[in-house]
C-alpha cells in the first residue's frame, strides 16, 4: 500500500490557545453578562419605559427588553419614554448593543478567518527570518539538541522545528518554537522552513538512511549551513559526510563509551554528564583569545582552556603551537554554566 503523505504548507507558529470549550464559554458568559448589565439599566430606570400592555416593568420585562434590544430585534412594546432613560440607551445600553453584536460577530469571522491569518503569518514569517536553526526530528535527541541550543543564548524565535508527527509538532509550539509538519527529506518543506537561509541545521531522524537523503536534500538547498547530523551506526558515517554534513555524532558509540566510563571512573563520568547537560554547573564553549594584562592574547580567565582550533587543525594544551596564540584562533574552553 502507498504511504501515506504528510501535508506540506502547514508551519505553526507559536501561539497560546485556550481549549476550545475554555474560549467558547468565555464567550458566552461575556455575552451573557452584557444581557443582564442591560437588563438592570432597563430595569433601575423602569419608571422611565412604557409597556403596550399597560402593564408596571418588572425584571422579567427588563431581561426580555434587554434580549431583544442587545439583539437588534426591537418589537417596540417596550419603549424608552423620558429623557433620563434615553440618555441611559444612548450612553449604556446602545454601547452593550455593540459589543454584543462584535462579540457574535468577531466569533464567526475568527473561525471564518483563522486559516487566512495563519498563512499571513506564516509567510511573514519566512520573508524576515533569516540565520535561524533547523531541528529535523522533534524526538528525544531532537529535543535535547534544542535544550542545548538555547543553552548556548539562543533565541526561541530563531530555533524552527521540523517533524512528520503532529505530536511533535504540537508539542514544539507549546514550547514556544515555530514548527513545520512534514517529512523534512522533502524540498517542498524545508523550504517551508527556510532552510535556504539557515546558519545550522541538526538532523535528528530515527533512521540513517533517512538522515542521509535529509542531510542531502538540506546541502541542496543551503551550501553553506553548517549541518551536524546524529548516526546510529559507525559504517553510514562517510557516507553522511559525503551527503555534506560538517559534523556527525555516532549516537551508539557516544553512549557505550559513557557506559563504560561509568564502570570504572564513575567522578569522571559526573564531570561529564554537568558537560552533556545544558545549563548545569559546567559547560563546554567555543570562543575567541581575549588580550591580557601583558598584552599577548590568552583564553577566558574563567575558563579552562582544553583546545586550540587553527586553520582547520585541533592543536591540545601543551603543544608547542599553542604556548603563542594568534587572533584568528578558536579557543574550546570549559567555563561554569549559564543558569
Amino acid at each position: 500500500m502507498p504511504s501515506k503523505r504528510v501535508p506540506v504548507n502547514l508551519i505553526t507558529l507559536p501561539v497560546r490557545h485556550l481549549p476550545p470549550v475554555q474560549a467558547i464559554g468565555r464567550r458566552i458568559a461575556f455575552a451573557v453578562g452584557l444581557l443582564v448589565f442591560t437588563a438592570v439599566v432597563v430595569y433601575i430606570g423602569r419608571d422611565g419605559y412604557t409597556d403596550t400592555s399597560g402593564g408596571p416593568i418588572g425584571f422579567l420585562d427588563a431581561l426580555y427588553y434587554a434580549s431583544v434590544t442587545v439583539t437588534t430585534t426591537g418589537y417596540g412594546d417596550i419603549s424608552a419614554v423620558t429623557g433620563t432613560t434615553r440618555l441611559a440607551a444612548l450612553l449604556l445600553i446602545t454601547p452593550a448593543r455593540i459589543l454584543f453584536l462584535i462579540l457574535v460577530v468577531g466569533t464567526t469571522v475568527e473561525v471564518l478567518t483563522e486559516r487566512s491569518r495563519q498563512v499571513f503569518l506564516a509567510q511573514r514569517w519566512r520573508r524576515q527570518v533569516k540565520d535561524h536553526q533547523v531541528i529535523c526530528g522533534y524526538g528525544s535527541t531532537g529535543q535535547a539538541a534544542t535544550k542545548a541550543v538555547l543553552a548556548q543564548g539562543a533565541d526561541l524565535s530563531t530555533i524552527v522545528v521540523v517533524d512528520s508527527v503532529p505530536a511533535m509538532v504540537e508539542q514544539a509550539t507549546e514550547n514556544g518554537l515555530t514548527a513545520v509538519l512534514g517529512d523534512a527529506s522533502r524540498v517542498a518543506v524545508l523550504r517551508q522552513a527556510a532552510v535556504g537561509s539557515a546558519a545550522s541545521i541538526i538532523v535528528t531522524p530515527n533512521r540513517d538512511d533517512t538522515a542521509v537523503l535529509v542531510t542531502l536534500t538540506a546541502r541542496e538547498l543551503n551550501p553553506d549551513a553548517h549541518i551536524v547530523v546524529a548516526v546510529r551506526e559507525k559504517e553510514n558515517i562517510h557516507l553522511l559526510r559525503q551527503s555534506g554534513a560538517d559534523a556527525v555524532i555516532d549516537s551508539s558509540a557516544a553512549v557505550g563509551r559513557l557506559l563504560g566510563l561509568a564502570t570504572h571512573t564513575p567522578s569522571a563520568l559526573q564531570v561529564i554528564d554537568d558537560l552533556l547537560e545544558a545549563g548545569t554547573s559546567l559547560e563546554l564553549a567555543e570562543v575567541e583569545p581575549i588580550t591580557g594584562d601583558d598584552g599577548r592574547l590568552t583564553g577566558p580567565p574563567d575558563a579552562s582552556l582544553i583546545e586550540v582550533l587553527r586553520n582547520g587543525d585541533r592543536l591540545p594544551v601543551g603543544h608547542p603551537d599553542t604556548m603563542v596564540l594568534e587572533p584568528t584562533d578558536r579557543l574550546v574552553v570549559v567555563r561554569v554554566g549559564r543558569r
